[in-house]
């Protein structure tokens, strides 16, 4: 029911070293979402959780993780789900949510086993945290809404910020999701890097002959990683993360790090990247 699979830290140095098949060992992520388990990837930069919970016809608990060292995942650890799937059920700290698609669950430190049921398709994100803050469910339309680019540069999009300091308190993990208008192909472009937060995407409602060519590594020793539907890519602080898709796409980005500042970012001229 579950499987945890461990990624450990590369320095830039060493990843401009690896080939096609190194790079997707170290820094993508398939195969999260099976039916009727929960698939997680602990990873080494800034301690941060990722995977998936199908629970189908079944009830699953994510409890003890034992490379977490603790009892309890949330005894030292804060909680985001995001529901790409239909509405499903998430019960923990002896509440229940009903979590629609595109909602997203912030589960506190301390909150105890967490149990997923229904038809949902559950994206889990977990960093450590030093003190408790409320769980609370934020909906599609509690979000906040940040419009940007245009059909001109081809990255008309809407940023849905979920954990943000604006909407909704967490510990260190922020969290929302990107969704592209049709004709709409580039993300995060111009490229940025932030050296005090690590970043995780999760690239969801592709078709199956759909693909994001999702870019990576230092701006002057850029790599690429091709994505497909459900695929996850790991980015550590001191690489870009952009992509380009070949149809309009969504992708949910989380952060955790030295701060919550949704801003704090380093851009890279275009003209330095290579």
């Amino acid at each position: 029911m579950l499987t945890v699979e461990t990624r450990y830290a590369i320095d830039p140095d060493t990843a401009k070293t690896l080939d096609t098949t190194g790079l997707r060992k170290h820094f993508h992520a398939a195969g999260l979402f099976q039916d009727g388990k929960i698939n997680l990837i602990y990873t080494h930069y800034d301690r941060l959780i990722l995977g998936g919970a199908v629970p189908g016809t079944r009830e699953l608990v994510l409890d003890e993780v034992k490379e977490a060292g603790t009892p309890s995942l949330l005894d030292r650890r804060e909680l985001g789900i995001l529901n790409i799937g239909e509405a499903g059920t998430v019960k923990a700290g002896g509440e229940t949510y009903q979590v629609g698609k595109g909602d997203v669950l912030y589960i506190g430190m301390g909150s105890g086993p967490v149990t997923f049921s229904g038809p949902g398709r559950f994206y889990i994100l977990s960093a450590p945290a030093h003190r408790a803050c409320p769980s609370r469910l934020i909906t599609v339309k509690d979000a906040r809404r940040v419009e940007l680019g245009s059909a001109e540069t081809s990255n008309e999009r809407v940023i849905l910020q979920f954990l943000h300091p604006e909407v909704a308190e967490s510990c260190q993990l922020l969290m929302g999701y990107t969704q592209f208008a049709p004709g709409s192909v580039w993300n995060t472009m111009p490229a940025h890097v932030h050296d005090r937060r690590m970043e995780a995407y999760l690239y969801f409602e592709l078709g199956p002959d759909q693909r994001v060519f999702h870019f990576m590594g230092k701006p002057d020793e850029t790599r690429h990683l091709v994505m497909a539907n459900e695929d996850a890519v790991v980015s550590p602080p001191w690489s870009i993360h952009c992509g380009a898709g070949t149809g309009a796409y969504t992708f949910c980005w989380a952060m955790a790090g030295d701060n919550v500042d949704f801003t704090d970012m380093d851009m890279v001229a275009m003209g330095d990247l290579r």
